[in-house]
């Protein structure tokens, strides 16, 4: 009888508090996503657990980032090809669709044209919208057709990595070997700024507010801050190695670095613009990925087949989960 007086009561106060209630659901069950580049599969991990509870093969070579849809159904693998960006080796030309709950590949889409599609975001109008780095481009994809019904250029060569504001209204790409970032007006599907960085740069993250844009410099350890109001370099946060895959906590006071060089992820205070934390993490650590409710924090590190786990509030490595060779790109699905 407590026990179900204490449940009672419980689900009484989550009642009556429904910003509670929200939080709950937030961090609640999924699955991790992990695009596994070394043997060209789609891991499937129960984050909890600590476990992968199974692979999906991909129907070419490779896979580097994962998008899911909202509903938790469908994830969606661009095939970029088998070399680094600008390197020669194979370009990619498609995207694998993947029914997360048959664990299997139900369908292939089609660029029409080789363009190594790399990265890969839902927009709140429910479309796709997926790099097209040989083509300048983002490729607008809609899911019920598995078609693409558009094409947005960024006006620089490169475009690897893509960032959309919460209203869908603005798209932000690292341009690699350009050393720039591309501001985009989506509607109107031109480029409103290209903002220089460096030689290269790589990867694009936005504040919870969108009010900054941050990407790493390729050729010195430092962070650009990108004031998106302006579109210009706000500020230049100095890194303790080179930077790679950023990500902001829900409650806008840390970003998430991922320090590729030094094995590390480092915490900027968004306040201070300082790295004031780090943990080691193994080897390579390239795509950061924070769980809804903002708790936890997922690391794909490249070279260990692993992906790191991160308690956020003791700030602590909490677990090492075994996925695939080469794990790269990271993505949430919601499990209902």
């Amino acid at each position: 009888m407590l026990v179900r007086s204490f449940l009672l009561s419980f689900a009484a106060i989550l009642a009556a508090h429904p910003l509670s209630r929200a939080a709950s659901d937030a961090a609640g069950r999924g699955l991790l996503l992990v695009a596994n580049k070394g043997n060209h599969t789609l891991a499937m991990v129960d984050p909890d657990a600590g476990r992968m509870l199974a692979t999906v093969q991909e129907s070419g070579i490779t896979g580097h980032e994962v998008a899911a849809s909202a509903d938790g159904r469908t994830a969606y693998v661009p095939i970029y090809g088998n070399s680094g960006v600008g390197a020669p080796g194979t370009d990619g030309h498609t995207m694998d669709v993947i029914d997360l709950a048959g664990r299997r590949r139900i369908a292939t889409i089609d660029f029409g044209r080789p363009v190594r599609p790399h990265g890969a975001v839902f927009g709140p109008d429910g479309m796709l919208y997926v790099t097209a780095e040989l083509a300048d481009s983002i490729d607008v994809i809609d899911p019920r057709s598995n078609q693409v019904v558009a094409s947005i250029p960024t006006g620089q060569r490169e475009s690897h990595m893509l960032a959309l504001s919460h209203d869908g209204k603005r798209a932000y790409t690292a341009n690699v070997h350009a050393g720039t970032v591309s501001a985009i007006d989506v509607a109107a599907r031109k480029v409103i700024a290209v903002i220089p960085i460096s030689r290269e740069t790589q990867r694009i993250a936005l504040s919870p507010d969108d009010r900054l844009a941050f990407t790493a410099d390729q050729t010195q350890p430092r962070l650009a801050v990108i004031d998106t109001g302006t579109n210009r370099v706000q500020a230049w946060v100095t890194l303790p190695g080179i930077g790679y895959g950023t990500a902001a906590t829900p409650d806008g006071h840390w970003l998430l670095v991922a320090l590729i060089s030094v094995n590390k992820v480092g915490a900027v205070n968004l306040q201070t613009m300082r790295v004031e934390r780090t943990l080691d993490v193994p080897a390579a650590p390239q795509e950061v990925l924070i769980r809804p409710g903002g708790q936890y924090a997922y690391v794909s590190c490249d070279r260990s087949r692993k992906v790191a786990v991160l308690d956020l509030k003791a700030w602590r490595v909490a677990k090492l989960i075994e996925v695939g060779p080469e794990a790269d790109g990271l993505a949430w699905a919601v499990v209902h």
